[in-house]
């Protein structure tokens, strides 16, 4: 069983973005992979935020949704859908939705992104409450033997919602942890790969953290470093930048005797 996070360049042209997916998905599935991710926003990286209004879909149906579907199946394999935008109920935002197929094509889960980034150095401004509106709720899917707990970028840094995939009535701690995201280069090189494999370590499961990774055609730079990391905080595998595939085994041994020896999971007071 692999875990796959694939990195893309995306551009301002949805059927150039689809193109390369499907290239990678391919690839990914002839490495053997049997769960693959899509970054944040592979389907577009446009040259205005409100961009994204103009290709959005209704839940459920629409050619980036088909693509997906028609992926996974085609290859077999559980496809985590980076994200891409559905339409909110007030027509002037979209939700920015990580959506996750099983192998017969079929959705599994929708996750509307919750935590909604804000960043101005004074270089750099970027605020996603201008075209997006936020999601509701922590979700976490069954794909095959893995519960794999879906997060998309900024969420990255609130712990909380991670807790929250895992404990609660009728839930069990995540194996996977899955993370899309077009982290900027200025925060990436500072905080990406420290708040993955912390993540990692609190919550002593995997990681597949899928990311834009270059320069773009609309002038930004993402950070890149897709990753795959392991329970104890370990980077398995990474691609630095540009388009590419990280690829590592899941060992569902190696998760449990993290567990056992250092059983942090059952130590929680709160």
């Amino acid at each position: 069983m692999k875990l796959a996070a694939l990195q893309m360049v995306s551009t301002p042209d949805v059927g150039r973005n689809l193109e390369a997916a499907a290239r990678l998905i391919a690839e990914a599935a002839t490495q053997g992979a049997t769960l693959a991710s899509l970054p944040e926003y592979f389907c577009l990286m446009g040259q205005d935020d409100r961009d994204k209004l103009r290709i959005a879909e209704a839940d459920g149906a629409g050619p980036i949704q088909d693509f997906l579907s028609g992926e996974a199946k085609r290859h077999g394999l559980w496809l985590i859908g980076g994200t891409l935008p559905i339409r909110a109920a007030d027509g002037q935002r979209v939700r920015n939705a990580c959506c996750v197929y099983g192998p017969d094509g079929v959705r599994a889960a929708r996750y509307d992104k919750l935590h909604l980034f804000a960043f101005d150095n004074g270089r750099e401004h970027y605020d996603e409450a201008v075209a997006l509106e936020p999601g509701d709720a922590p979700v976490a899917v069954q794909a095959g033997a893995l519960r794999v707990g879906l997060s998309v970028c900024y969420d990255l840094r609130f712990p909380e919602l991670y807790r929250a995939m895992s404990f609660g009535e009728g839930r069990s701690p995540c194996d996977v942890i899955s993370v899309p995201a077009a982290f900027t280069y200025t925060t990436g090189r500072s905080h990406w790969e420290l708040l993955l494999r912390t993540r990692a370590v609190e919550n002593q499961c995997y990681v597949v953290a899928a990311a834009q990774g270059g320069k773009h055609e609309n002038g930004r730079r993402t950070w890149g470093h897709s990753m795959v990391i392991d329970p104890w905080g370990e980077v398995l595998s990474v691609v630095e930048e540009g388009e590419g595939i990280a690829i590592a085994p899941f060992d569902a041994a190696r998760m449990g005797q993290v567990r056992v020896q250092l059983p942090a999971l059952g130590h929680r007071r709160l």
